[in-house]
C-alpha cells in the first residue's frame, strides 16, 4: 500500500511539473475556493482565528473575504511547492526577490563564517527559504521537519525537499546530526516558530492573545552564539514571491545574554507585523491559540519545561526563559544538547 501511494503521488508530482508555474498557481487558487466551500472544519478554524484577532477592526464580510483569500493562497502554495521543487534554479531564480539579505550575509565568507539562525513562519511559500543555499553557497543550509505518518508520502516529500540543496533533519530522529552540524561554523539553520508549541512552550502574546510559543530560535542563537534574523515570504503575484529578512535581533548586550523570553517576544512581534501587513498570507487554519493546560504549569505559573517548544533539554539549566540579561553567554558548541527543536503540530 505504501508503494502504491508513493507512485500515485509521484505521478501527480510529474503531472504538476509538466505545466508552467503560473498555470499551476492559477489552478491552485481555484482549488482553494472549492476547499473553502467544502472543508467546514478548517474554514471554521480560520474564521474563528481571524475574528478573534481582527473582529474589533474588520467587519464579518471583510473577515470572510480574508479567509477565502487565505484558502486560495494555501492551495496555491501547496501546488507551487511541488512545482518549484521540480524546477531548476535557473528556472526559479527570476521568480524570487530577496530583500534585506545583506543584513544576514556575514562579512566573512567560506566554511569559517559565523553560523546564522533564521526564525521562519508559515508565510506565503515559506519552503522557498530552502533555496537560500543558491544565494549563499558558502553556507550549509539546514532546517527541521516532521515526518508524515504515511511512509510513501513522506518518502516523496523528502525526495522533493532534497532537490533544493538544503539539509533537512527529522525532528525526532535527526537530532544528533543537526546538533553536530551546529557545532561547526558556516551553517544557516531555519526554524519554524510561529505555530502552537505544546503545553510547555512559553505563553507570550501574539496578535493580542497569549499562546504557547516556541523558543527554539532564541535558544539556538544563544547556545551557539549565532546572529538571529526573521525571514518572511510574501506573495507578489501568480508564481512570484519576495523573501524579506529582518535586521539582526539582539541576543546579547555587553557580552551578556538577553532573557530567552525577551528575544522570543521580539520574534513574535516581527511575525505579528508580517500578519498585519498581509493577513491572507499566514496559516490561519492552524489552532494557534490553544489554552494552557494545568499540568504544564509550575506553582509560579511559569512553563515547567521548554522541551515541547523545541528547546533542547540540556540547554535549559543555563538558558531558561527566566535567565537574566546579566548572565554570561556560554561558549558555542560545547555541552551540545541531545534533542533537535520540535516543529509544531498542525
Amino acid at each position: 500500500m505504501n508503494t502504491l501511494t508513493y507512485w500515485l503521488a509521484r505521478a501527480l508530482v510529474t503531472l504538476i511539473a509538466a505545466f508552467p508555474l503560473t498555470w499551476v498557481a492559477w489552478v491552485g487558487r481555484r482549488i482553494g475556493v472549492l476547499v473553502f466551500l467544502l472543508d467546514g472544519r478548517h474554514r471554521r478554524v480560520a474564521l474563528h482565528n481571524l475574528t478573534m484577532c481582527f473582529g474589533h477592526e474588520k467587519t464579518p464580510v471583510e473577515i470572510r473575504n480574508i479567509a477565502r483569500e487565505n484558502f486560495r493562497r494555501l492551495a496555491e502554495n501547496y501546488a507551487c511547492t511541488v512545482k518549484t521543487y521540480m524546477m531548476s534554479w535557473e528556472q526559479l531564480q527570476s521568480r524570487i526577490e530577496l530583500v534585506g539579505m545583506e543584513r544576514v550575509l556575514p562579512r566573512e565568507a567560506g566554511p569559517k563564517a559565523q553560523s546564522r539562525i533564521l526564525a521562519l513562519g508559515h508565510f506565503g511559500l515559506f519552503e522557498l527559504c530552502s533555496h537560500f543555499t543558491h544565494f549563499v553557497p558558502s553556507f550549509k543550509l539546514a532546517s527541521t521537519y516532521r515526518a508524515l505518518r504515511q511512509p510513501g508520502l513522506n518518502r516523496l516529500m523528502v525526495e522533493l525537499r532534497n532537490r533544493s540543496g538544503c539539509h533537512f533533519y527529522e525532528r525526532r530522529t535527526g537530532g544528533a546530526e543537526l546538533l553536530a552540524m551546529m557545532t561547526k561554523t558556516g551553517s544557516m539553520l531555519g526554524l519554524l516558530a510561529d505555530q502552537h508549541a505544546g503545553n510547555k512552550g512559553l505563553r507570550l502574546p501574539f496578535l493580542g492573545h497569549d499562546c504557547s510559543t516556541s523558543t527554539a530560535p532564541a535558544i539556538f542563537a544563544l547556545r551557539y552564539r549565532c546572529p538571529l534574523h526573521v525571514a518572511v515570504c510574501y506573495r507578489t503575484g501568480l508564481g512570484r514571491w519576495r523573501i524579506e529578512s529582518s535586521a539582526e535581533i539582539v541576543t546579547t548586550i555587553n557580552g551578556r545574554r538577553r532573557p530567552v523570553e525577551d528575544i522570543t517576544r521580539e520574534v513574535n512581534q516581527a511575525f505579528e507585523a508580517a500578519v498585519r501587513r498581509d493577513p491572507a498570507n499566514w496559516f490561519w487554519v492552524h489552532k494557534r491559540w490553544k489554552p494552557a493546560e494545568l499540568k504544564a504549569l509550575e506553582s509560579d505559573g511559569a512553563p515547567a519545561s521548554s522541551v515541547a517548544a523545541g528547546v533542547p533539554p540540556a540547554v535549559e539549566p543555563g538558558l531558561s526563559a527566566k535567565t537574566s540579561a546579566t548572565a554570561d553567554v556560554p561558549p558555542g558548541g560545547t555541552n551540545a544538547p541531545d534533542q533537535p527543536p520540535r516543529e509544531p503540530r498542525v
